[in-house]
Order: C-alpha cells, then structure tokens, then sequence
C-alpha cells in the first residue's frame, strides 16, 4: 500500500493523498471493475450506511469519501461544531462493504490560491435551502464536481432528506455531461419517523422528543391530500399549526415546489415536493416528502 495512504480497516483502505487516490481508482478501472461512491461529511449513520450497502451490491468497488466541506457552510454555521469520529466512521463504512474511504485535509482539497467554482443557478438553487443558506448550493456543487473528478465512478448514491441538494446535482451532472449514473435513495428515518441526520446529535432530550412533530406534520398533509385537498396554502397553514404548537420551535420555510424546477406552487397537481426546515434552539432540520396527485 501507498505510503501516502493513512492504513487500512478490515482491508478498507484509508487515503488521504489525491494523487493516490487517482492512482488506485485508476488501477480499479484498468481491471474493467464498476465503481460506487457515497459523498458524505462523516458522523455515519444509518442513512449513509444504507448508501454504502447499495453501492455495494451494485458494483464492484465502492469509495466513501469523508470530508467536512467549509465552502458549503455560512458565517455564523456550524462547521467547525459539525461532529466528527474517523475511527467509528472507518468500522462501519468497512461493514457495510465500503472498499476505501477518502479523507483528504482541506488544505489539500483546496490548496491555497484555490478561486475555482461551480455554481448551478436559477430556481433550483434559489429557494428553500439556497435562500436560508447563501452560497451554500456553490459550495456543494463545487466538493462535489472535485470528488468526482477524482473518483470517476460509474455510479453515485444520495438520500431523498436532501431533496433539494438531490436536484442540484443531478441537473449539475447532466448539464456538465458527466457519465455517472445518479442514484436517489429513499429517507431512512428513525422508529418515530425522524430522518436520520448527523445533525441530531445536537438535539437536547425535550427537543429529540419533539422533532418527530417534522415527520408527523408530513404524514397528516399526506393524508389530507390523498382525501382530496388540492389548495397548497392550506396544505401549508396545517403543518405550520402543528410545527408552531410544539414549545421550542422556529419555522425557517415551509413550501410546495414542483419537482422539475422547484417552483413553488398553489394549486397541487402532478408531481410536488413538500419540504420544511425548522429550528430546534440551534439545531436546523429539514425533512420532505414527494407526492404525485
């Protein structure tokens, strides 16, 4: 192995290097073998395992990268807060079939002078997410058109609790011509329907045992709009209801958006994203669903 490689877990590989990560995905593609790759900030959780296991069986080769991103976190954000565990992360990406774990040092990834972006613009990027967190959309596309320039894998996997971030991309890849096949998979979510998020970790116990009113208000609409309910802003005023009647929490947005472009609209038809971002004392959630009426 590399010496520029960090070691190796269960014989998972742990590189650091950019230079030999080329090199080893290199040598995979050269023996005619498929390569699966889960981007992640780390702090593993069920969620991305699930990822890993897809990619597991459907290639022969899977690379889980591991990288805090700053160009996607604001002033006043979390970044230096976001939790961190290599060595528990390592065990259970080896578990679920990961073959090597990219874990590069920021000062690498961009090194100093780095002034190169990637931005996709217009109403995907404009609303939900990309409104309460300018340039955040900028720093994703930009971690992730370097990843897989590095990576070159035939297929990547994402979870639906980013659905807006599941869109960006996807346009990103066509618009960029990149042959990588995307892969959205759906939320997993914990026994009382919270999606699964590093970000819970943050949560005190009253707050973990009010975050489940997210899921819940989703479900409740759900139903409404099975029984015929077709007007968006009373979709709306009933999750709002429910959300603002839990102690402790700040809706930052809740919106119905049309799945091509994420334009928001009124009157429910077709296929829709139901999307929502609430606050927790510190701690921002977010959780959607996707309906075809």
């Amino acid at each position: 192995m590399s010496a520029r490689n960090e070691g190796c877990v269960n014989n998972m590989e742990l590189v650091r290097d950019l230079a030999a990560l080329r090199e080893k995905v290199d040598t995979i593609r050269q023996q005619g073998k498929e390569i699966g790759f889960v981007p992640t900030m780390g702090f593993l959780h069920e969620g991305h395992l699930s990822l890993i296991r897809t990619a597991r069986a459907q290639n022969a080769f899977v690379v889980v990268s591991i990288f805090v991103n700053p160009l996607q976190f604001g002033a006043g954000e979390d970044y230096e807060e976001y939790p961190r565990d290599l060595e528990q992360d390592s065990l259970l990406a080896g578990e679920a079939g990961c073959d090597l774990i990219f874990y590069p040092a920021v000062r690498n990834f961009y090194p100093p002078g780095y002034a190169t972006f990637v931005e996709v613009q217009g109403s995907l990027t404009e609303g939900l997410c990309g409104a309460a967190r300018p340039g955040h959309f900028r720093g994703v596309t930009t971690v992730l058109v370097k990843l897989f320039n590095l990576v070159t894998p035939h297929r990547t996997y994402f979870g639906q609790k980013d659905a807006q971030q599941c869109l960006v991309v996807k346009k990103m890849l066509k618009d960029l011509n990149y042959n990588i096949q995307f892969n959205i998979m759906p939320t997993v979510r914990e026994p009382d329907g919270l999606a699964m998020s590093s970000r819970n970790k943050y949560l005190t116990p009253p707050q973990r045992a009010n975050a489940p009113v997210l899921y819940q208000s989703l479900q409740q609409v759900e139903v409404l709009i099975r029984n015929g309910e077709r007007d968006g802003e009373a979709v709306k005023d009933t999750m709002r209801s429910n959300i603002a009647s839990v102690p402790g929490t700040e809706i930052d947005y809740i919106e119905i958006m049309d799945v091509d472009e994420l334009k928001p609209i009124s009157r429910l038809a077709g296929s829709f994203l139901i999307a929502l971002a609430v606050r927790f004392g510190s701690t921002r959630l977010i959780d959607n669903i996707i309906m075809e009426v």
